[in-house]
C-alpha cells in the first residue's frame, strides 16, 4: 500500500491537477492513474495555456480548425473538450467503481465571465453538452456573481467543481448555494445520486499572502506564524462541512459536496512538500495535486490518518494569533478572490493570443 493509497483509506481522494493531450497520446496518464492510485483529473486555464502553447500535440487539430476557420475561442474550447472527453472515457472504470464519487474529470467556464451570471451558466450548459459525459464536473468560481449560477447549473443535473474559494465565510456561500441547488434539482424530477460536486479551496496561496504580511510585521510572534494560515483555514472549512452538510442535511439521495484542497504544491520551499497533504487528510475529502506533490506524498514517510476532524479550537487560536499580531484576514481575503480571478484571466489571454497566431 502506497502512501496514496492510505490517503484513500483516511477518506481523501487524490486527483491529478494536470492534463495535455501528450500525457494522453503517450499513455503517461494512463500509467499515472494505474501506478500512483490517481482517482481524477482537474483542469483550469493555466493548465491548458501551458499544455497547449508547447510540443506538437494539438498540431493536427489546429490544423483541421485552422482550415474551418475557426476562432481562438472556439479553438480552444474545441480541443479542450477533446482531452477532457478522453480523460472522461480513461476514468470511466473508477468512476463507475466508486458509485460517480471519483473517476470524474473539471473543466472551467471561461474565467471571463466570473463577473456574469448569465454567460457562467450558459457556457456550464453548454460545455455539459458538448462533453457528453456522466463523469465530467463544470469548474465555476465561488464569485459573488456566480453563486446563483452554481444554484442554476446543479438544479439542471450538472455536477459541478466550485472553485477559487478562501474562506470560510465565502464557503458557507457556497454550502447554501449547493443546498438551493439540489432541492430544486429533486423539485426538477433529476436523480440525485448522479449529481455530485466538490468546493475547491485554494490553500497553498493564503500561505503565501498572510506569510508575506508576517514577514513585513517581523516580530518574532509574527514569523513564527508563517505557514500556519492555510492549514488552519482548511480545517476550519472542514468543521463547516460536517456541521452543515453532515446527517439529514439533503434531500434523500443527495450527495454531500466534498471539500476539496486545491493549490497543494508548496509555495515556500523550506516547507515539507506534503504539508497541505498530510495536514488534510481525512473522510469525505479529495485533495488535487500536481505530480511533483503527488511523487513527494509517494516518497515521503506516510499518512498519519485524520488530521482533519477535531482540529477546529486549534484552528480558531491560529486565526486569533494572526489577527492579534496584526494581520487583517478580511483584506487577505479579498486580495486573493481578486489575484485567483485575475491569474486565470491572465492565463486565458495569453493562450487566446498564442491560439490568433497560430490559426492567422
Amino acid at each position: 500500500m502506497t502512501a496514496i493509497d492510505e490517503l484513500y483509506e483516511a477518506g481523501t481522494s487524490t486527483w491529478l491537477d494536470d492534463l495535455s493531450r501528450e500525457r494522453i497520446e503517450t499513455g503517461n496518464l494512463a500509467e499515472v492513474k494505474k501506478a500512483k492510485s490517481i482517482v481524477g483529473v482537474t483542469t483550469n486555464p493555466a493548465i491548458f495555456a501551458t499544455a497547449m502553447s508547447s510540443g506538437t500535440s494539438y498540431d493536427t487539430q489546429l490544423d483541421e480548425l485552422k482550415t474551418s476557420g475557426s476562432t481562438a475561442d472556439a479553438a480552444v474550447y474545441a480541443m479542450s473538450i477533446k482531452d477532457v472527453q478522453d480523460a472522461c472515457d480513461l476514468f470511466r472504470d473508477t468512476y463507475e467503481a466508486t458509485g460517480g464519487k471519483d473517476g470524474r474529470v473539471s473543466i472551467e467556464v471561461d474565467p471571463r465571465y466570473a463577473a456574469d451570471e448569465e454567460k457562467t451558466t450558459a457556457q456550464a450548459r453548454e460545455l455539459w453538452e458538448k462533453v457528453g459525459r456522466e463523469n465530467l464536473m463544470i469548474k465555476i468560481p465561488a464569485t459573488d456573481e456566480s453563486l446563483p449560477s452554481i444554484s442554476d447549473v446543479l438544479a439542471e443535473g450538472i455536477s459541478v467543481n466550485v472553485t477559487l474559494i478562501f474562506s470560510v465565510e465565502r464557503y458557507r456561500q457556497v454550502i447554501e448555494a449547493y443546498k438551493d441547488g439540489i432541492r430544486r434539482a429533486e423539485a426538477n424530477g433529476h436523480d440525485l445520486s448522479k449529481i455530485h460536486s466538490v468546493a475547491s479551496f485554494f490553500v497553498s496561496r493564503m500561505d503565501t499572502e498572510v506569510d508575506k504580511r508576517l514577514e513585513a510585521i517581523g516580530t518574532d510572534e509574527a514569523l513564527a506564524l508563517r505557514g500556519k494560515a492555510g492549514v488552519a483555514n482548511a480545517r476550519l472549512a472542514y468543521e463547516l462541512f460536517q456541521q452543515e452538510l453532515g446527517g439529514g442535511a439533503l434531500p434523500h439521495g443527495a450527495n454531500a459536496q466534498r471539500p476539496l484542497w486545491a493549490s497543494t504544491g508548496v509555495k515556500n520551499p523550506e516547507y515539507p512538500a506534503t504539508l497541505y497533504v498530510t495536514e488534510l487528510a481525512g473522510p469525505d475529502t479529495v485533495n488535487t495535486m500536481p505530480e511533483k506533490t503527488i511523487d513527494a506524498v509517494l516518497a515521503g514517510g506516510g499518512v498519519r490518518g485524520d488530521t482533519l476532524s477535531g482540529t477546529g479550537d486549534a484552528s480558531r487560536e491560529v486565526f486569533a494569533q494572526l489577527e492579534a499580531v496584526g494581520i487583517d484576514m478580511d483584506d487577505v481575503v479579498r486580495v486573493l478572490e481578486r489575484e485567483g480571478v485575475e491569474k486565470f484571466v491572465d492565463a486565458w489571454g495569453d493562450l487566446l493570443e498564442s491560439m490568433t497566431t497560430r490559426l492567422s
